[in-house]
């Protein structure tokens, strides 16, 4: 059949189930714009085309597979730079398309181009592959090649690019071949690894399931579920693995942060790492909370990437492949021997449940404006059971996993990179990604939330039901309190504060928003519910005590921790 480029671009991303596209068009993609919209794809124009990498990598988080964003030549691509490296490092295998001028503009001598710059080289350490479609009978193999290295080994970004010759140009192709034709789907592991894991797992006294962010972005929460039934033993949280698996709510317990956590850690004979990468916030596996009991601990890691075995820890049976296939293998070798709960798993489960209700009983209240705790325990009391959480924000987060009264399915921030701004675009996407079905709530410092806020115009215009919930000290909380850490109270802090009489629930009010301020703990919970009940996307505005922002954060030592210099 003969196709043009850009309408076999399509069609090949059909193939792997991508039916969105997030950027902004412009001459080099207007075609591809236009059809998508006619086969009746989401074609999602942000503001800026970060936002739109941002988005994109909340759609593959959301759905387990491969997302799409585009950028146009020269300073569209160039905005793409960030929400890439940020892919790279969270391991989203984001496919980024950039647009570029025809090639004869580029070879010859000239001097003063516009909007030209040599894209691809400037991108190639931020991705696992890019190239450039310079001929249209290479539409095939390029693309091809970009889905097998986003969605091989550790999954991660790539680049590719076409000139503007090239997208109009006709090819006579076959049908699109489906992925299992030209990339590994569903890699097993090996049958000698499966019985020596099942091996260990059944003489284990004390095992226990590390399950890290890999677990969520793969969507195999109902097999990891069925695993842990099988194994009866508590799930410890990697900082990046912070969604609950349904069912597995009281005994998941957060790596670091909860103390039935470290003694599960600590007295556990067997780890079983799932979709991490055993990185620096769990000390590699092998420092603090684990040193204890490290001779008499055996490790099983489930890992798509071979050559990430025995990187950071030593171990004892390496499962190669993908989780979403082994993890059946192990719920299937242990479906006949299935381990009876300790006594310890009750306590560790009544523990926890003890330590959340009592941070909801004393964290501080009756202040105005609020305190950054008592904020995150009237938000997370009225989260929604079926809700999609986001986090952004440096002191607010911190404060968040600690005193978070809600165990959402889906939490979504950006942990490894640790990427400031991606709160917005990042529920923007998980929005589209499910359709607007599910409330979704985004709880965010005010600093953060003003990278992208005029993806607030984006979210009205989807009619996406998200209600922000704002902690607004006026500053960046976070590096306020470094400046009190470095130089003493009442030194300059350069940089931090900006002005107090912004309001950004009239910000919101002005794209269309439902808007609300608050400044008592009181008013928060209400002021929630009729965020949601105004059927349009929200921002509550709680003016939050910036000495307690910036002093008072909680955990703060085990937080630091997880920079490892000198340690490693």
């Amino acid at each position: 059949m003969t196709v043009k480029v850009y309408e076999r671009i399509l069609d090949l991303l059909e193939a792997e189930g991508i039916r969105t596209i997030f950027g902004i068009p412009d001459p080099n993609f207007v075609h591809m714009f236009h059809l998508a919209e006619e086969r009746g794809w989401n074609v999602v124009a942000p503001h800026h085309e970060e936002s739109a990498g941002f988005m994109a990598e909340a759609v593959s988080r959301m759905t387990g597979g491969p997302a799409v964003c585009i950028g146009t030549l020269g300073p569209g691509v160039a905005n793409l730079a960030g929400a890439m490296m940020c892919a790279k490092v969270e391991n989203s295998p984001v496919i980024f398309f950039g647009g570029q001028r025809a090639r004869i503009t580029e070879q010859r001598v000239r001097r003063g181009r516009i909007q030209f710059v040599k894209q691809a080289e400037l991108f190639e350490p931020s991705v696992k592959y890019s190239a450039s479609i310079e001929y249209a009978d290479q539409t095939d193999e390029v693309i091809r090649e970009g889905l097998r290295k986003a969605l091989s080994g550790t999954p991660g970004p790539v680049y590719i690019e076409y000139p503007s010759h090239v997208i109009l140009e006709e090819l006579d192709v076959p049908e699109a071949l489906p992925p299992s034709r030209y990339r590994l789907v569903g890699q097993t592991a090996g049958q000698d690894g499966i019985d020596e894991a099942a091996r260990l797992i059944r003489a284990a006294e004390k095992p226990i399931l590390l399950v890290g962010h890999g677990v969520h972005t793969s969507r195999a929460g109902e097999s990891v579920k069925a695993l842990a039934d099988l194994m009866a033993c508590p799930v410890i949280q990697t900082s990046g693995g912070t969604s609950y698996i349904k069912g597995l709510e009281d005994r998941t317990f957060p790596y670091g942060f909860s103390p039935s956590a470290i003694e599960a850690v600590v007295g556990s004979d067997l780890c079983l790492a799932i979709g991490t990468e055993l990185g620096e916030p769990v000390h590699y596996g092998r420092g603090r909370h684990w040193v204890a009991g490290e001779a008499n601990r055996s490790w099983i890691l489930i890992e798509q990437d071979p050559e990430a075995i025995g990187v950071n820890r030593a171990i004892d049976v390496p499962l190669v492949g993908d989780l979403r296939a082994i993890v059946p293998q192990l719920v299937a070798a242990l479906s006949d021997t299935p381990r009876e709960a300790s006594p310890d798993l009750e306590r560790w489960i009544r523990e926890d449940a003890e330590r959340l209700a009592e941070l909801a009983a004393t964290a501080p209240s009756g202040l105005s404006p609020v305190h950054p705790a008592r904020l995150i325990v009237e938000a997370t009391k009225v989260f929604p059971a079926d809700g999609i959480m986001v986090r952004d924000g440096g002191a607010t987060t911190i404060f968040g996993w600690t005193y978070s009264q809600a165990k959402p399915h889906d939490v979504m921030w950006n942990q490894n990179f640790g990427h400031l701004g991606t709160g917005l675009p990042y529920a923007v996407g998980a929005g589209v990604a499910d359709g607007g079905r599910r409330p979704m709530m985004l709880i965010t410092g005010d600093s953060s939330f003003q990278f992208h806020i005029a993806e607030l115009e984006t979210a009205a215009r989807l009619n996406l039901p998200l209600v922000c919930v704002v902690a607004v000290d006026y500053a960046w909380g976070l590096e306020v309190g470094v400046y009190k850490r470095t130089f003493g109270q009442g030194s300059l802090e350069t940089g931090t504060h900006w002005s107090t009489a912004t309001r950004l629930d009239k910000v919101a009010e002005g794209f269309g928003c439902y808007g609300e301020y608050v400044e008592r703990d009181e008013d928060i919970a209400p002021a929630i519910k009729r965020a949601y009940a105004s059927g349009k996307t929200a921002v509550i505005h709680v003016a939050v005590d910036p000495k307690a922002n910036s002093e008072e954060m909680p955990s703060y030592d085990e937080f630091r921790t997880w920079y490892a210099e000198g340690t490693q």
